[in-house]
């Protein structure tokens, strides 16, 4: 699947990604899940919770941020077992900034959820999503925590709804692939939409499969299905403090299990956990605040894989760049002057660009005549600005998405 339009690509080298359909992070066998109002926000959905019949298969991966949310630091410690069976997540406020309340806090959403499912503090997983620097309200947590305990059933879209900040609408999918002669099924959950960058991209997933795998397997192939699709998006260029994505493994499917990242179960499960996770991905670039297009930007010709991810970064980030995406003006010389600023090597006299297929700069000068068909190119809701520097054989693609008005006013108003 390939949300916007962007090209769904392989991974390391393999081969097509599988594609991705309909279906929740309860679309695995031995997982279930409630989506309720508990009264952090005043009339929507704000407490979901993820369970699994047994203790799963663990991993996670969190914001690289320094000013780590309460929660974060929380489930960083519960995780790092490898094993969960249960995962609380509120939105309507980050538990962030919250100082030692809000560790307190964060904790007792873990002791609440254990109470209310009868399983050990140590299964538990906790995130929040939200305003920053704002108190829990606990006393409505601690009915809405058994509330969403009794509710728990097949209401994996219940649940994405839960997780829903600015979000205009759920992120879910499933992936359908077989592991050891048994199908094994990926589904999940994202949210997310606005302080979205490489880096954990800012959002919050659970990805849940029913696929039987030890947990150091698990969190490697994690790592490399969200380097190749959570780590490549951009909207704002902000790194939020609560990013967090989960993968629980429940082993249901019932084949030998994946033990070590040689077995051919691996690379299944990894590309399987890659497609949702890009899939995901791609949904909250196109969900962006305020967003009217999705765009890949690629870049090709660098000095290093590293160097390319450098001026790619620059292109996605760029506010006059992203204006000129929203305007469908083809303003190469942003595009130029913020690989120029980005930090990579970058020798003017060759690079080309293309905007939709459209060539606008061959040799480090505009292709004038071509300014009329790039306009036309960018005003399709989805396009790939491609870049190639002529300096070498690195390269580096991500997404990105337009910058509006609508942007800016929810943002000058977000507290009030």
């Amino acid at each position: 699947m390939s949300a916007g339009g962007a090209s769904p690509g392989g991974v390391a080298g393999a081969g097509p990604l599988p594609p991705v359909g309909a279906g929740t992070v309860t679309t695995p066998a031995g997982v279930r899940a409630a989506g309720v109002h508990c009264g952090i926000k005043a009339d929507r959905p704000d407490l979901a919770l993820v369970v699994t019949d047994a203790p799963a298969a663990a991993a996670a991966l969190f914001t690289t941020n320094r000013v780590a949310a309460a929660p974060v630091q929380v489930c960083r410690a519960q995780v790092a077992r490898g094993q969960a069976q249960a995962v609380v997540i509120n939105s309507g406020n980050a538990n962030a900034c919250t100082g030692l309340q809000g560790l307190r806090d964060a904790w007792e959403m873990v002791d609440l959820t254990a109470a209310a499912l009868g399983l050990a503090r140590d299964l538990v997983l906790v995130a929040s999503t939200g305003v920053i620097g704002v108190p829990l309200p606990m006393a409505r947590l601690r009915e809405g925590i058994p509330a969403a305990a009794r509710a728990l059933g097949p209401h994996g879209d219940r649940a994405a709804e839960a997780i829903r900040t600015t979000d205009a609408f759920p992120k879910t999918g499933a992936v359908q692939v077989e592991i050891g002669g048994r199908p094994v099924a990926v589904g999940g959950m994202a949210k997310g939409a606005g302080m979205i960058h490489p880096r954990l991209a800012t959002t919050l997933a659970v990805l849940t499969t029913d696929a039987a795998v030890a947990p150091a397997v698990l969190r490697q192939a994690l790592r490399e299905a969200v380097d190749a699709s959570f780590n490549r998006i951009s909207v704002d260029g902000d790194t939020s403090t609560n990013d967090t994505v989960i993968a629980l493994a429940t082993g249901a499917a019932g084949h030998p299990p994946v033990r070590t990242v040689a077995e051919p179960g691996f690379a299944v499960l990894r590309d399987a956990l890659t497609a949702l996770a890009r899939h995901l991905a791609l949904l909250v670039v196109r969900d962006g605040e305020g967003a009217t297009k999705v765009v890949e930007v690629a870049v090709t010709g660098a000095r290093s894989a590293a160097e390319a991810q450098r001026a790619a970064e620059a292109v996605m980030t760029s506010p006059l760049v992203k204006t000129a995406f929203y305007g469908t003006e083809p303003n190469w010389g942003r595009i130029l002057a913020a690989l120029g600023r980005s930090g990579a090597e970058v020798d003017p006299d060759r690079v080309t660009v293309t905007l939709g297929g459209v060539e606008v700069v061959r040799g480090g000068v505009g292709v004038a005549d071509r300014l009329p068909a790039a306009a036309a190119a960018m005003r399709e809701p989805a396009f790939t600005v491609a870049i190639d520097l002529g300096l070498g054989t690195g390269a580096w693609h991500g997404w990105t998405c337009d910058l509006t008005e609508g942007y800016v006013r929810l943002n000058s108003g977000y507290l009030t």
